[in-house]
């Protein structure tokens, strides 16, 4: 095996020369700019998006006799034995010469979308709507702990209940929940609490009502995490990682990602195990995940082929934060590393996912993708449940809770075709289809058990042990939805500049749910519904693009508490429309971005009320409103700088309610005002090795804590930096990496359910990385 000057691997014959392997990758890279039909495998790898490689120019050939002597045939006959031509490029050879290509493209922050977010191959300046990217390389320069981590570089987006650090759960346009169903992997649900891990390649962002494409979900958006895919070419890395939140709290990360040809005939192989151990950065709690990812894929002539599994262990604390008292709409005045619960607080399971698609072209115009997902996840969590604290005394009164044997699982199909055609002039870019999912989220045993009081200014932790009282009435939590549905959506191109875009999703649903022991339904609903979208897109240039829509979103009311009632088909869904207008750019395939303003209403907002009587009654008469602006840029200033930057503007409110503590308020944990500046200086061969350094920081709001405001979290600067060196030792690639988030140790708080549950950000965490690539 010999190294690519760029740090890749080559697959190829042992025995050739090394000048005689440059040769064949320069003849691949010639061969994909002149061959056509041989790319096909090599493009059909979503991990390698297409590179356009210029033929060098043809030099004119000496004149030649027209007869030779039959010496001279003789002694050129000898000379082509002595010297043969070169063998044509090897699949692994065209891979590996397309990746090189690629690389410079990868380290200038390059985004392109995947095609499982949009379910087509269209450019983001030929669709309707904004789709935001974090790229490969950001996510490697920035490491990433959870989705949300991930997602500061995008505008718009703050983080709301993550069940005490144990879900994703996402805010987008002023609208978002955990378990709401928006986290995607490969465009398809997910439903395990943390969806980013290693095997995740790049993050995107499909803004506003997305349930054309992909059924019932809130109107802000779907998240989807693309999964890094088998290569056609050898090529890996082992990296230790070591961290330190201060001097008594470190950990150590452990990653093996390894992929390759199998054979000479377009399949594939990956493998990324992944193990983390690590002290959390409080005064205790551990941090333990175990990941086993084995993929394979299939490039033939036509069809591609992907099998993706993915195996998690996990144990994360249950940690729901601090406290904010009432009357001084401060934080709790202790140190921000005490914990207000208990050593035993954590949730621990395991998660799997398994994923197959065909992706099959059966022209330059036509292909058909079909693909199939199942994911699993069992938990427990023991939790101590703060119910009030005296912020004078400091007596704390909690509720020693439990969630046992939980299981959530989703499975989902999808199957479409995508393609164009002319009527007329003018051109059509279809896309239809169907899809079908049965999600169900199940939590067996509740528990609830009172204990003695705490004290949080004099804290005297190990008095109790987890809770074993199950509670019957809590127990037995369900929640099952059945989806089936049919979509269609066309891009009209009426000129060379000028296209419309319209579709429609037919949509059949059921849902279910209730508690208890014995079980009391308290949501049976069976419904269908229509959703429309409609769009424009004016092209002023190659590189800059208008563009309108209008677009809608479906969510059944449902409830698993008692109300009074049992929410049926008589209560109507939650319902999202969304105008939305802007610009877009891609300026000379280095920089490119999104504009967006948007405005966005959501009707039938479940509400409860309390009759004269004393019972409580379920209405849908709130209405939630929606708009702001956003501006996403990403890509290459200079040959030497990238960046990633966003800002957001978000104003959201409750627009109709029967109770007036929430008529007029702005929702929770949704920012005014969000931005984030992110900046990579590449020094390029100016050193012996290859040294990158960048860093930024992210701004964020402040943020009502609770529906009726009456505190509000307080904005916040985070920053972080990294630096990379990449060198080499006897002839092998390594990679150094240091980073530092949160540089400055700043005390921050994302996200709250009440005043009496506020998350705290991690404190700074320093870390220093060893790659060997091979």
């Amino acid at each position: 095996m010999r190294a690519h000057p760029n740090g890749l691997r080559v697959g190829g014959h042992r025995h050739l020369a090394g000048k005689r392997r440059a040769n064949l990758l320069i003849g691949a890279a010639v061969l994909l700019a002149e061959c056509p039909s041989t790319t096909t495998i090599a493009q059909a790898q979503s991990a390698l998006p297409p590179v356009t490689v210029e033929a060098p120019t043809q030099r004119p050939k000496p004149a030649r006799t027209s007869e030779q002597s039959p010496r001279r045939t003789q002694t050129a006959a000898r000379q082509r034995d002595r010297n043969p031509a070169p063998a044509a490029p090897t699949l692994s050879e065209r891979a590996a010469a397309e990746a090189a290509a690629q690389q410079a493209a990868k380290l200038g922050y390059r985004a392109m979308p995947s095609s499982t977010t949009l379910r087509s191959g269209a450019s983001p300046l030929d669709t309707s709507q904004a789709v935001n990217v974090v790229p490969e390389q950001v996510l490697k320069d920035q490491l990433p702990r959870n989705i949300d981590d991930a997602l500061i570089n995008v505008s718009g987006i703050t983080q709301t209940n993550t069940l005490a650090g144990s879900q994703d759960a996402v805010i987008r346009r002023g609208f978002g929940d955990n378990r709401d169903g928006s986290i995607m992997r490969n465009g398809m649900p997910l439903v395990q609490g943390r969806s980013f891990n290693p095997a995740v390649e790049s993050v995107e962002v499909l803004k506003g009502p997305a349930s054309l494409l992909y059924g019932i979900m809130d109107p802000g958006g779907i998240v989807n995490t693309i999964s890094k895919r088998p290569e056609l070419y050898q090529h890996g890395s082992v990296t230790l990682l070591g961290s330190a939140f201060s001097a008594s709290k470190t950990g150590a990360d452990g990653l093996l990602d390894v992929t390759g040809p199998i054979g000479d005939q377009g399949l594939a192989y990956r493998f990324i195990g992944y193990g983390v151990s690590e002290d959390y950065w409080r005064n205790f709690g551990r941090h333990r995940e175990l990941l086993v990812a084995p993929s394979l894929a299939w490039y033939g002539q036509d069809t591609t082929m992907q099998l993706n599994y993915e195996h998690r262990e996990f144990i994360y604390p249950f940690d729901r934060g601090t406290a904010f008292n009432p009357v001084t709409k401060s934080p709790l005045a202790v140190p921000a590393t005490r914990r207000l619960d208990e050593p035993f607080n954590n949730t621990w399971g395991t998660s799997d996912l398994i994923q197959a698609s065909v992706e099959h072209r059966f022209n330059q115009d036509w292909k058909l993708y079909a693909g199939y997902s199942y994911n699993t996840e069992t938990f427990s969590a023991n939790q101590l449940r703060i119910t009030s604290i005296d912020f004078a005394t400091g007596a704390e009164k909690r509720s020693n809770d439990g969630t046992g044997s939980s299981l959530s699982n989703v499975s989902y199909g999808t199957s479409y075709v995508s393609g164009g055609f002319w009527l007329g002039n003018m051109r059509n870019e279809v896309v239809f289809g169907g899809d079908g999912q049965y999600r169900t989220i199940y939590r067996d045993t509740l528990i609830r058990q009172s204990t003695p009081n705490f004290n949080v200014y004099n804290p005297v932790y190990g008095l109790i042990g987890p809770g074993t009282t199950p509670s019957n009435p809590d127990s037995a939590q369900t929640d099952k939805l059945g989806q089936w549905s049919l979509f269609v959506q066309d891009t009209l191109h009426l000129t060379e500049r000028l296209a419309l875009v319209g579709g429609a999703r037919y949509m059949d649903y059921d849902q279910l749910a209730g508690r208890g022991k014995p079980f009391n339904t308290n949501t049976n609903v069976s419904q269908d519904k229509v959703l429309p979208l409609g769009g424009a897109i004016f092209k002023l240039t190659d590189q800059i693009s208008l563009y309108a829509s209008y677009t809608q979103s479906l969510k059944p009311n449902s409830t698993i508490a008692p109300i009074g009632v049992v929410i049926d088909s008589n209560v109507a869904p939650e319902e999202g429309v969304s105008y939305e207008t802007g610009v877009k750019f891609d300026l000379n395939k280095r920089i490119s971005g999104t504009l967006a303003v948007y405005d966005l209403d959501k009707k039938n907002v479940q509400t409860t009320k309390t009759n004269s009587a004393g019972i409580v009654e379920l209405h849908t008469v709130g209405r939630a409103h929606s708009r702001g602006v956003e501006l996403d840029v990403t890509g290459r200033l200079t040959d030497s700088w990238a960046l990633i930057g966003s800002y957001g503007y978000t104003d959201a409110r409750v627009t109709a309610s029967e109770d007036a503590t929430l008529l007029g308020r702005k929702l929770q944990n949704v920012a005014l005002n969000t931005a984030s500046l992110y900046l990579v200086y590449d020094f390029g061969t100016a050193l012996p090795g290859q040294l990158r350094v960048g860093g930024g920081a992210r701004y964020v709001g402040d943020r009502p804590g609770d529906s009726t405001n009456s505190f509000f979290l307080p904005s916040y600067v985070v920053a972080d930096i990294f630096a990379t060196y990449e060198t080499k030792y006897q002839n092998t690639p390594v990679i150094y990496q240091f980073n530092v988030k949160n540089l400055f140790d700043t005390v921050y708080y994302p996200s709250a359910v009440n005043n009496l549950n506020v998350a705290i950000g991690d404190a700074r965490r320093v870390s220093l990385s060893a790659t060997v690539k091979f």
